[in-house]
């Protein structure tokens, strides 16, 4: 297999620290408000990955944080807590803002088949692990106290520009958003691992430490839950690719201090999903979000597919058209899959087919996780002259990668099928729920969705419930 590694910015062979064992690290939200489709980008491009690992015959460990403190509105460990800007917006507890969030958040990945990962660990369950590492990193001289806060001195670093896309000019004040000068830093690029209550009086969340009542800085949090759940050796490291520089770049400085060796061996990034205006925030254009998708009538699973058919190191323009053209892919997928469920009889599975077939599948992933090359592979097995049992069972085996349920989704469309050739109801209530469930249609083929979200409206006011999925819309009467 190979991968690219953002470290070396070139294609490796994938070799872990243990054969056929794979410890997985994944940059988890700050939640603080709902996942937007381009942070859930990342989390469906490292899900294939783990995926493709597990199907590959690795042991695979992936672990996760939840960033429940500590991650400030600047990167360069200025301004205002996330979390704590959540809590004042909703008038809640930054601990009730913590919990709806993260349920929200894995909601969100349950819709789009995002597996759990074996460990996820909020960063206020972890206090105790990241006081003991900042203990360890003064008493090596990689850190210090400066104005109640407790700094990592870059300068002790042979090299701290890793990723080799920043020089230390990009950290001058005004150069980079959001950068204010902090007088108490020795360097620059110095960055804080704790801050006491000196700075921020009006932290909901403190903690007792050796400098005084506190909390963590962001970064220091990945390192040492990574470290606490999977030892000093990393293999892969997953996130975005706004993470590279300052999160990953300071993860490695202070791991590699704190353990004396290297830390992790593969640099997993995934890059920005984009609108025609730019890059996707929470702050700018239409906050989109698998909620507003299935509102449209969107399954989250196209979405998934949307993803996939893309290579994960380009960005990615979401549009709707392009979403739709997504839409009409994935219900032609289904379709050709429900044929063949028809068609099936008792035929065997034709191993020797299957083999060659699977081969071309997992050379496209191998090759560092070509989706889109797989999604071809997919294709090209419903093309394949073999018989209906090895299409569909290479169809399930595919899926357990991709993620896209289109055995269930052609099991639908049969079932759906078969309603459709039901007469139509002699209810007249009955009647005109089919009705406007067809006007419906007609106003989001003509891309008309306020009037299709009217239609939606108008039928729950009167107690019903509209049920969209790739095969069509079902209702059922509250």
């Amino acid at each position: 297999m190979l991968i690219y590694n953002s470290l070396s910015r070139k294609r490796e062979e994938f070799i872990p620290n243990v054969p056929g064992k794979v410890n997985m690290y994944t940059c988890g939200p700050t939640v603080y408000h709902y996942a937007h489709i381009g942070n859930l980008r990342s989390y469906i491009m490292e899900d294939v990955l783990e995926k493709h690992l597990r199907y590959s015959g690795y042991d695979v460990k992936r672990v996760m944080n939840i960033t429940d403190v500590g991650h400030l509105t600047s990167d360069a460990d200025e301004g205002e807590d996330k979390m704590l800007k959540g809590a004042k917006r909703e008038k809640k507890t930054v601990m009730e803002i913590a919990k709806f969030y993260t349920d929200a958040f894995f909601a969100d990945c349950a819709k789009l088949n995002i597996k759990t990962p074996d460990v996820v660990a909020p960063a206020t369950s972890c206090i105790d692990s990241f006081i003991e590492v900042i203990t360890s990193l003064i008493e090596k001289g990689y850190a210090y106290e400066a104005g109640g806060n407790i700094y990592f001195d870059t300068s002790k670093l042979k090299q701290y520009y890793v990723f080799n896309d920043f020089k230390e000019d990009d950290l001058a004040v005004g150069v980079r958003e959001g950068v204010e000068e902090d007088t108490n830093k020795k360097n620059k690029a110095d960055f804080v691992l704790w801050f006491t209550k000196s700075k921020f009086d009006d932290q909901e969340l403190k903690w007792d430490s050796p400098w005084g009542i506190g909390y963590p800085g962001w970064h220091i949090e990945c390192s040492c839950i990574s470290m606490k759940n999977l030892g000093e050796y990393l293999d892969i490291h997953c996130g975005g690719i706004d993470n590279a520089f300052p999160h990953h770049t300071n993860e490695i400085a202070q791991s590699e201090a704190y353990v004396g060796h290297k830390w992790c061996n593969y640099w997993f990034h995934v890059h920005h999903l984009n609108t025609n205006s730019g890059k996707m925030s929470k702050s700018s254009g239409e906050f989109l979000t698998v909620s507003l998708l299935e509102s449209k009538g969107y399954d989250p699973l196209v979405y998934r597919m949307f993803c996939l058919q893309s290579h994960y190191r380009k960005s990615l323009v979401f549009s709707y058209e392009n979403l739709d053209n997504t839409v009409i892919a994935y219900n032609k997928l289904a379709q050709r899959i429900a044929a063949l469920i028809k068609e099936n009889d008792t035929a065997p599975v034709n191993e020797a087919d299957a083999e060659t077939l699977r081969a071309g599948f997992k050379a496209a992933l191998d090759n560092d996780l070509n989706t889109s090359l797989a999604i071809t592979a997919l294709y090209d097995l419903l093309k394949a002259k073999t018989n209906a049992a090895t299409k569909l069972a290479l169809v399930d085996e595919y899926d357990t990668v991709l993620g896209l349920d289109l055995t269930k989704a052609a099991k639908k469309l049969l079932e759906a099928t078969k309603e459709e050739e039901k007469p139509i109801s002699d209810d007249p209530f009955i009647a005109e729920i089919e009705a406007k469930i067809a006007e419906r249609r007609a106003a989001k083929a003509a891309k008309d969705y306020a009037k299709a979200d009217a239609i939606r409206k108008e039928l729950s006011d009167k107690g019903v419930t509209l049920i969209d999925t790739p095969q069509g819309t079902t209702f059922k009467i509250n």
